[in-house]
């Protein structure tokens, strides 16, 4: 334990020491697990977040819920392409007697209709795209045939074949092809943003634990330096006594503190262990391993311009692009309720070959040319202006993402500068108490020099030795508050300053992939 802190004071402001778990080597705390009994973890930041994500169910769901939003977007996209279909029908079985027309009779007369129908269409169809753009309309390829037999006329049997081209196109309507895919776009998009959302809040979350174990390893790194101050005025105080014995009550004293200093050790050490267990638990590791944390702290200053802050928060978090998503999707809604019970057309148009008779094999031989041409429209009169408020609803909801929108600018604009602001004071606070920690030591082992002479009360060495933790104490919360003030604002902008890069590229974590 002196050797280590010897090499402490050559290295101010800098502690090298590794708290293991279950090897804090103080009186009351059986039950801890030795390190023999599984391996040694050394915790950082990057093993923290590798060992938090690995196997983790709110990953696996999100991975999930990307490859069903891909799965509906491929089937869209799909959808573009040529289509099959051969569609069957029989038999058709229909007796039915019925009023029907008799030209030579002048008259309605009943009908007694015995039939038997099989029907077959074979479909190529293929939506129209123009130029990469779908225009919601199709062209296919048809053939079609039946086998007709009325069973009260002996030997009446038709057989019908045509092959023949459609077209089909309707106008004055929303899109539905292009809007689907768009649809399916800004869907598998938003679940896209969703993952990294989440990846950063796990992120933050796991480095903030590490913080945790960093700051009661370095508690003990505190409260270890008073041991060591103590036993080294302990010592002094043993030539002190040797040369004035009236100053015997000295070496109790220094006896006490002593003591107090050993049980502030054994607190750290416990709460560290209480810390690790926990942390095991939600890394999903075996509780006989051992966390070792390095609790070195550095403070390197970090220059953060405000403005790059806030255009990394507006572009690289999800928050502006999901309300963006929520606009399109909006103006596609109130597309399709302008459409609805109002002014459409479907234009559909045929051309082919047919023929009909009751010899199968002759049913390729001399075709004869057919067409339709179809014109459907719908022309809406009056409705009491239920379109009209419909219409009108739809808007004010596209108004109110708007709002949204400039107040999530304003929003992310006020406290992205108030982060920035944060680390600034943070970092200067850390920067200052971890060069005042280093006159703190200096301090305290003059003090104790001085001591050892019979220079000094034993006042001013408690007085000391309690100014130095204090001292520690206070840059410990310094750098604390700088590296939570650091993880926040990467929270909010998705950039991490400390390496100039994205927080997502720094672990390695790549949008959908666990």
């Amino acid at each position: 334990m002196r050797g280590l802190f010897e090499t402490m004071k050559h290295h101010p402001g800098v502690v090298a020491v590794v708290v293991m778990l279950g090897m804090v080597g103080a009186p009351g705390l059986a039950g801890g697990v030795s390190a023999q009994e599984g391996r040694s973890v050394v915790l950082t930041p990057e093993r923290m977040v590798e060992f938090g994500l690995q196997d983790s169910y709110r990953v696996k769901h999100l991975q999930l819920g990307i490859d069903q939003r891909r799965a509906y977007l491929n089937a869209e996209r799909a959808g573009l392409r040529s289509r099959v279909d051969l569609e069957l029908s029989g038999p058709a079985v229909q007796s039915i007697s019925d009023y029907r027309w008799d030209s030579n009779l002048q008259r309605d007369v009943l009908v007694h209709n015995d039939t038997r129908r099989y029907e077959a269409e074979l479909s190529v169809r293929q939506p129209v795209i123009l130029f990469g753009y779908p225009t919601n309309g199709y062209l296919s390829l048809n053939n079609r045939m039946y086998r007709y037999a009325q069973l009260n006329s002996e030997g009446d049997v038709r057989y019908y074949n045509r092959y023949f081209l459609r077209y089909w196109q309707p106008l004055f309507q929303p899109n539905r092809m292009k809007n689907n895919l768009e649809e399916a776009e800004l869907n598998l998009e938003s679940a896209e943003l969703s993952f990294k959302d989440d990846m950063i809040r796990m992120i933050s979350d796991l480095v903030g634990d590490y913080l945790d174990l960093l700051e009661s390893a370095y508690a003990r790194v505190i409260a270890e330096e008073k041991v060591e101050a103590l036993q080294r005025a302990a010592a002094g105080a043993v030539e002190v006594v040797r040369t004035d014995s009236s100053r015997a009550i000295e070496v109790d004293q220094i006896e006490v503190a002593l003591t107090n200093a050993r049980e502030e050790v054994q607190q750290a050490a416990s709460r560290f262990r209480l810390q690790s267990a926990s942390i095991k638990q939600r890394l999903r590791l075996p509780q006989t391993d051992s966390l070792v944390v390095h609790p070195t702290l550095v403070v390197e200053p970090v220059h953060v311009d405000a403005e790059r802050a806030v255009r990394y928060a507006m572009d690289l978090s999800p928050r502006m692009r999901r309300l963006d998503i929520t606009r399109r999707e909006n103006q596609i809604s109130l597309e399709q309720t302008r459409a609805r019970q109002a002014f459409r057309m479907d234009l559909g148009m045929t051309y082919g070959r047919e023929v009909q008779n009751p010899q199968f094999e002759k049913l390729w031989s001399k075709p004869r040319n057919s067409y339709t041409i179809n014109v459907d429209a719908y022309l809406p009169l009056f409705d009491w202006g239920q379109r009209r408020y419909r219409i009108q609803g739809n808007r004010y909801n596209l108004e109110r993402t708007e709002l949204r929108i400039e107040e999530a600018e304003t929003d992310i604009r006020t406290s992205v500068e108030n982060q920035v602001r944060n680390v600034a004071e943070y970092e200067q606070r850390a920067l200052s108490m971890q060069g005042n920690l280093e006159r703190a030591r200096q301090i305290t082992t003059a003090t104790l020099a001085g001591y050892a002479r019979g220079e000094v009360t034993l006042v001013d060495v408690l007085q000391t030795v309690d100014r130095q933790a204090s001292t520690a104490g206070n840059f410990l919360d310094a750098y604390v508050g700088w590296r939570d003030s650091l993880q926040r604002l990467q929270r909010a902008t998705y950039w991490d300053f400390q390496r100039e890069t994205e927080v997502l590229d720094r672990f390695g974590i790549e949008v959908g992939e666990s």
